[in-house]
C-alpha cells in the first residue's frame, strides 16, 4: 500500500500528542538530603562506641566550654560562636559543625536570644558518662546507646550528620539496613517507621537508633514534610544505605 506525503504528516502529527504526554509526566517527589557536617575516622575499633545526644541552652551572650569525645553541634534556634583551634565560625540556625574529641571548644550565645542547639557524640564507653557542656549551659541528655555501636570493623569510617526532608505522602521505601549504625532526631513532620512488620508513627522529638543488623523502611503519608537529622557512621567508600537480603518469600 503507498501512503501520500500528506498521509505520513498527518500520522506524525496524530502521535505528538500521545509522546508530549508521556514526556511531561510528573516524576515523585524526591527525598532531599543535605551533609550538615561531616568527617572521616581513621579506626573506631580501638575501645567500644556509643551513640549520645544532649540538648544545651545557653543564655544570651553567656559562654561554655566542651571538651569531650568527637560529634557534632546542629544549631536549632539563636546562634553560637565557636571558637576552636584558634579559628572562629558563627552558628545559625540549620547550622553545624564537627569538635574532634579532646579539642577544647568555647561557645557563646548570640545576643538577643537563648542559644539552644543539639550535641551529638560518637563516644567511647568509658566516657559515656562524662559531662558535656559547662555551666551556665543547661544540658539535657536526650539518648544514649544501651550497648555499643556493633558490627565496626577495621578501616576508615565516615561521620557525618545529615538532614532529610520526605515529601508529603511518601510510600514507605524498601527494606534496608545501615552499612554502620544511625541515630535520628525528628524535627517536624510524623514518619512511618516499620520494623519486623509492624508500621509506628513517629513524631517530632522521636529517637530513633538504627543499628546494622535492623531491617526496616520509613514513609511519610502526612500532609507535611517528614523532616529529621540523622547521626550516621559507616565504612568510608561504603553506601550508608544498604538494601536488606530477600527474605525466602521474596
Amino acid at each position: 500500500m503507498h501512503f501520500g506525503t500528506a498521509g505520513l504528516l498527518l500520522l506524525g502529527a496524530m502521535a505528538l500528542p500521545a509522546s508530549g504526554t508521556a514526556q511531561t509526566t510528573a516524576a515523585p517527589p524526591a527525598i532531599a538530603r543535605t551533609v550538615i557536617a561531616a568527617t572521616k575516622l581513621p579506626t573506631v575499633i580501638d575501645a567500644p562506641v556509643h551513640f549520645k545526644a544532649v540538648s544545651v541552652t545557653l543564655p544570651p551572650d553567656e559562654r561554655s566550654s566542651v571538651s569531650a569525645a568527637r560529634g557534632i553541634l546542629y544549631q536549632l534556634s539563636g546562634s553560637t560562636e565557636v571558637a576552636l583551634d584558634g579559628e572562629v565560625k558563627m552558628l545559625n540556625a540549620g547550622e553545624g559543625l564537627f569538635i574532634p574529641g579532646g579539642k577544647a571548644a568555647v561557645l557563646t550565645a548570640g545576643s538577643g536570644a537563648p542559644s539552644t542547639f543539639l550535641h551529638f557524640f560518637l563516644v567511647p564507653a568509658g566516657e559515656l558518662g562524662r559531662p558535656a557542656e559547662t555551666a551556665p549551659a543547661v544540658v539535657r541528655e536526650l539518648y544514649r546507646t544501651a550497648s555499643p555501636i556493633p558490627d565496626l570493623k577495621p578501616g576508615n569510617y565516615d561521620l557525618n550528620l545529615t538532614r532529610v526532608a520526605f515529601p508529603a505522602q511518601m510510600p514507605s521505601n524498601p527494606p534496608h539496613h545501615r552499612s554502620g549504625a544511625a541515630l535520628y532526631l525528628i524535627l517536624s513532620g510524623t514518619g512511618a517507621n516499620t520494623v519486623d512488620g509492624k508500621t509506628e508513627a513517629r513524631g517530632p522529638g522521636s529517637l530513633i537508633y538504627e543499628p546494622y543488623d535492623l531491617v526496616h523502611q520509613w514513609g511519610n503519608p502526612g500532609d507535611e514534610p517528614l523532616i529529621f537529622l540523622a547521626f550516621n557512621i559507616n565504612p568510608e567508600g561504603v553506601p550508608a544505605v544498604l538494601p536488606a537480603a530477600p527474605t525466602k518469600n521474596q
